[in-house]
C-alpha cells in the first residue's frame, strides 16, 4: 500500500503541463484538438496558457500580417512567464516561414504540415538533445490525410473532412501551406462521427480548405464514387447525428443536387456559408476566382427558393489591389440586392509569394478599412432583416454551456443565435424556442 502511495506520488511529480493556443480558422481549432489528444497519457496535464507550463504549443495562422504578429507576440509572452518551457510552433505560419519563427526568441521548434502530427516525438526528442530544430519539407511533399475534430464540448463539433487546395487564387497562401486538396474517405468519416455521436455530439460542422472538393485521395487523386454529395447522402443513411452543418463551400463547387439534398434533408441544417470575396466581375477575375457573380446569384436564388428559411453568410475581401471606389460600390450594390443573413469581411493583406503581391494599384489602408466598416453595417442590417422573419415562431435550439455572463448561448437550425439565462439541464439540448 505505501508503495503504490509513493509510486502515485513520483508519477504525478514528473507530470508536465502542457498548453495549446490555437490561431485563425475552425480548421486549425480541430486540428489542435487532434494533437492535444495525442498527449493524454499520464506524464501531461493540459492545462491554460497561463498556468505553470513545461510544454506550450502554438498552432499558427498566416492569413494576414496581423495573424503573424499576433503568433510572435504570443510566443514572447509565453517564454517570458514560463522561461524555461518548451515553446513548439505549427500551422500555416510554420510551414510558410519557418525561419523567420526559429528567430523568434524562446522558440524551441518549428513543425511543418507534414510534421504537426508527428509533435510527441519532436518534442521528446528535444529533451534529449536540447537542439532548436526545424522539421518541415517542400510543401509538394506533404502526402496523406489526418483526421481530427475539436472536442471542447458535447454540443458543437467541427470535424475535418478534407484539406489542402488546388485552386489558385491571387490572394491566398493556403496552397502553399497546406499542400494539394486531399480528404479523408467516406468510410473514415463515418467511424469518426459514429465515435463522436457515442460520447454524446448532437451537432458535427463539417470543415476543411475547400470543403466542396471532398473525395480526392491521400495522394490527391479522385476515389472512384467518393464525392462531398456522396459523403453528405452517407451521413444522412448512417443517422447518428441530429444536426450537420457545412462550414464553407465554394460557389463554383455547391451544384443543385447538393442544395436540393440539403433541402429535403432530415440532418443537414438550413444553412450555407459561401465564399463571394467580391461582387465586381473584373476583380474576381483579377482574385483569379472560378465563378462570376452570376453564378453566385443563382445559388443563392436556387438555395432561397428550396428553403425559404435558410441562413446564408458570405464571406467578401475589400481593398483588393486595383479595387476602386466603382468597384468596392459594385460589390455593395449587389450584397444589398441579394437576399443574404450576414458577411464575414476581410480586409485585404499582402502576402508574399502571391500573385496579388505584384500587383499594382494598392488601395490605401484607411479605405480598406472605411470599406471593411461599411461592410460591416451592412452585415448587421441584414442579420437583423433575417432574425426578425422569424420573430414569434418556434425554431428547434441546441443550448451549448454557460457562457461568463452567466447566460447559455444556442444556435437555431438555421444559425439565429439564442441566449437565455443559464439552466444546467438544458445544456446540449435540441429545444423548439420561440425566437425573440
Amino acid at each position: 500500500m505505501i508503495a503504490s502511495l509513493l509510486y502515485l506520488c513520483f508519477a504525478l511529480a514528473d507530470k508536465k503541463n502542457i498548453a495549446f493556443q490555437t490561431l485563425g480558422c475552425k480548421l486549425n481549432f480541430s486540428e489542435t484538438s487532434a494533437i492535444s489528444r495525442l498527449f493524454e497519457k499520464e506524464e501531461y496535464d493540459k492545462v491554460k496558457p497561463t498556468d505553470d507550463l513545461d510544454v506550450f504549443v502554438l498552432n499558427t495562422c498566416s492569413v494576414t500580417n496581423n495573424a503573424n504578429r499576433e503568433a510572435r507576440q504570443i510566443v514572447r509572452k509565453i517564454k517570458r512567464e514560463n522561461p524555461h518551457a518548451t515553446v513548439v510552433v505549427t500551422g500555416c505560419y510554420a510551414q510558410l516561414k519557418p525561419d523567420e519563427i526559429i528567430d523568434i526568441e524562446g522558440v524551441d521548434l518549428v513543425l511543418g504540415a507534414q510534421e504537426k502530427f508527428k509533435i510527441k516525438e519532436h518534442i521528446e526528442l528535444f529533451e534529449q538533445d536540447g537542439v532548436q530544430k526545424i522539421h518541415s519539407c517542400d510543401i509538394s511533399a506533404v502526402e496523406g490525410f489526418n483526421a481530427s475534430y475539436s472536442a471542447h464540448d458535447r454540443t458543437r463539433t467541427f470535424l475535418k473532412v478534407q484539406d489542402g487546395c488546388d485552386y489558385n487564387c491571387s490572394f491566398c497562401t493556403i496552397p502553399l501551406a497546406r499542400g494539394h486538396s486531399r480528404s479523408d474517405s467516406i468510410r473514415g468519416v463515418l467511424d469518426n462521427i459514429e465515435e463522436l455521436s457515442l460520447n454524446g455530439v448532437q451537432e458535427i460542422i463539417l470543415t476543411g480548405v475547400n470543403l466542396g472538393d471532398f473525395g480526392k485521395g491521400y495522394d490527391g487523386n479522385k476515389r472512384t464514387e467518393e464525392s462531398f454529395l456522396e459523403l453528405a447522402q452517407a451521413i444522412e443513411k448512417q443517422g447518428l447525428i441530429n444536426r450537420v452543418r457545412i462550414s464553407s463551400i465554394e460557389p463554383n463547387l455547391l451544384n443543385n443536387e447538393i442544395i436540393s439534398f440539403v433541402a429535403q434533408s432530415k440532418c443537414f441544417m438550413p444553412h450555407f456559408h459561401i465564399p463571394l470575396q467580391s461582387g465586381s466581375n473584373e476583380v474576381l477575375g483579377e482574385m483569379r476566382r472560378r465563378y462570376k457573380r452570376e453564378l453566385y446569384q443563382d445559388r443563392v436564388e436556387t438555395i432561397k427558393r428550396l428553403m425559404p428559411d435558410c441562413c446564408i453568410g458570405v464571406d467578401v475581401i475589400v481593398g483588393f489591389p486595383g479595387e476602386t471606389d466603382a468597384h468596392f460600390q459594385e460589390t455593395y450594390d449587389f450584397l444589398h440586392a441579394l437576399d443574404i443573413s450576414y458577411l464575414h469581411v476581410f480586409t485585404y493583406s499582402e502576402r508574399e509569394n502571391t500573385l496579388a503581391d505584384t500587383m499594382p494599384n494598392a488601395v490605401q489602408n484607411n479605405v480598406r478599412h472605411e470599406r471593411n466598416a461599411i461592410l460591416r453595417n451592412l452585415s448587421e442590417k441584414k442579420m437583423n432583416h433575417f432574425k426578425e422573419h422569424f420573430i414569434g415562431q418556434k425554431r428547434p435550439v441546441l443550448f451549448e454551456k454557460k457562457d461568463k455572463h452567466g447566460q447559455m448561448q444556442g444556435y437555431s437550425d438555421n444559425y439565429i443565435q439564442v441566449s437565455i439565462p443559464y439552466e444546467a439541464d438544458r445544456v446540449n439540448s435540441i429545444i423548439d424556442w420561440e425566437i425573440s
